[in-house]
């Protein structure tokens, strides 16, 4: 809760209040401890304490009993004593609920929360698909082919047909993105449609979030705490810190420049931390590291949750100034290192021994040290954590329902769009291009038959002329020799003619003699008239 405008957070055992200064709160923090020893509890707190100071909150809520907070807590007799131990009622304690909005990336239990295949880019991407650094370099350069190509990426979908493009022209684009194996592209579509049969498809898509939905306030002026419902998410461990990450880089690159402010623009809560770092490459280690670092600028503050300090990278605990440790249980040698590691990292109290009360504290009990107002930890205290004024544990169904469809946001991302994108313009393009080679080869099947009637025409018109040729030749034939008939006709006739006139002055012997001297006469010359003619 809020004390003299402080995030006040714990008492210590001299009945010392522990806060956490507003103007510091964007450097970060961690909160860590064994299962059950009051991490829940203590992130509660510090969310109602924002709240109330108007700075929007966003929490994962893995085990189901964030929700709560939308409900005032239950008064009972441990609750009285408790109030009356830190001496709550005199500071103003009340049991209240919170203005709380719940997202759920599957839109069972929230508001759907997207984001786009693009927006999450193809490193984060790679990571949710456990690809390797080969299959990550092939997805980078598909991004890029769709990048110089104008073409969005908007859902699986939109990617599934990007990579077939990409395979099927691997040869057109080998010239200037390198050469692409089928059997790369070919297990990044595998990766995807097991992404797809687990229903991680469903956070890929439009209307896609928008961070500055987030920054609002509720009733009372109380900061706007966001829930996502993470129960099923954080089943898939990839997934659910790599979303989680990418909120994270879309705060830093959407968020203006504001240097340090009297109290940040929004807290963010980082469940189940380990998550994040598991099996991460240094690529991406690096990006987180370089996140964390600049998002404070921002005027966000990171909280990681998680079980012992030796879960964050050095890099990155680094960079969290303020600290709540809950108890550790050191059952083994790499407990024992790992508590005596975390005992380390806090500046000493000569009041007690920390490696040793870490060990020893109860329930709702922390080891906690807070930035100063000069930056500085301050040195570690034993505190007991507050308890939280609103419910602690779940919610009904019913509840839920209600608190999801009377958010002003719900109508914004309750129903999924699918805008003109990759897909459909590569559909388009395979439907002309079918067209278009449907249409080149009814063309060709055309000129065939064009070139075959026309060759067929040329034969039968040179049959044609042969057979005219033919028929000339023997109209020809019959012509001379009916010439010739006609002409040994005449030429008999009038030889014999002539022949018995010259025989008729030699008597009976010149008239035979004349005759067939005539009829030889008169063939020879007008078997001459005739050639001539």
């Amino acid at each position: 809760m809020l004390k003299d405008g402080k995030v006040w957070i714990a008492k210590n055992d001299a009945g010392e209040d522990i806060f956490l200064l507003p103007d510091k709160a964007n450097r970060h923090g961690l909160i860590a401890g064994a299962t059950g020893t009051g991490k829940t509890v203590t992130l509660k707190v510090m969310a109602e304490a924002f709240s109330d100071m108007g700075v929007p909150v966003f929490m994962a809520d893995v085990k189901g009993d964030l929700a709560g907070t939308m409900k005032a807590g239950a008064d009972n007799e441990d609750m009285q004593a408790r109030i009356a131990r830190f001496g709550l009622a005199e500071a103003g304690f009340g049991f209240h609920g919170y203005p709380v909005t719940f997202y759920d990336i599957y839109g069972e239990k929230g508001i759907p929360l997207r984001t786009t295949v693009s927006e999450m880019g193809p490193l984060l991407l790679a990571r949710i698909l456990e690809l390797n650094e080969l299959q990550t370099d092939v997805l980078s350069i598909v991004f890029k082919i769709a990048d110089d190509n104008n073409l969005l990426l908007i859902d699986t979908k939109d990617l599934k047909s990007m990579l077939n493009y990409v395979n099927e022209n691997s040869n057109d684009f080998a010239a200037d993105y390198g050469k692409i194996m089928p059997a790369t592209i070919g297990a990044i579509m595998r990766a995807l449609v097991a992404l797809e049969v687990a229903g991680g498809d469903k956070f890929f898509g439009e209307p896609a979030l928008n961070i500055n939905d987030w920054l609002s306030v509720g009733e009372g002026g109380r900061g706007m705490i966001s829930v996502l419902d993470s129960e099923s998410l954080i089943n898939s461990g990839k997934l659910y810190s790599t979303f989680l990450l990418w909120l994270l880089s879309e705060l830093f690159e959407t968020l203006p420049e504001v240097g340090d402010l009297p109290k940040p623009k929004l807290i963010f809560f980082f469940d189940e931390a380990h998550l994040l770092f598991k099996d991460t490459p240094k690529s991406l280690l690096d990006k987180i590291e370089q996140v964390v670092k600049l998002v404070r600028s921002k005027g966000v503050g990171v909280y990681f949750v998680t079980q012992t300090p030796r879960d964050i990278p050095d890099g990155v605990l680094s960079q969290l100034g303020n600290k709540v440790q809950h108890a550790l249980r050191a059952y083994t040698p790499a407990d024992q290192r790992a508590a005596k590691a975390a005992a380390d990292s806090f500046r000493v109290n000569p009041q007690f021994d920390t490696y040793e009360t870490l060990l020893q504290l109860g329930t709702g009990e922390a080891l906690i040290s807070m930035l100063g107002d000069d930056g500085i930890p301050a040195i570690v205290e034993k505190t007991a954590v507050l308890p939280p004024q609103s419910f602690m544990g779940p919610i009904s169904d019913e509840e839920r329902d209600m608190a999801v469809k009377s958010s002003l946001l719900y109508s914004k991302y309750a129903n999924a769009v699918d805008p003109d994108s990759a897909y459909e313009f590569l559909q388009r393009l395979g439907i002309k291009q079918q067209q278009e080679a449907e249409q080149a080869a009814a063309e060709a099947l055309a000129a065939k038959e064009a070139e075959k009637e026309a060759k067929l025409q040329a034969q039968e018109e040179a049959r044609q002329a042969k057979e005219e040729e033919r028929q000339r030749a023997k109209e020809e034939r019959e012509k001379e020799r009916a010439v010739k008939s006609v002409a040994s006709s005449l030429t008999g006739t009038v030889g014999r003619k002539i022949g018995q006139t010259v025989g008729g002055a030699f008597g009976s012997f010149g008239k035979t003699l004349g005759g067939n001297l005539g009829a030889s006469l008169g063939r020879g010359i007008l078997s001459t008239l005739f050639r001539k003619k």
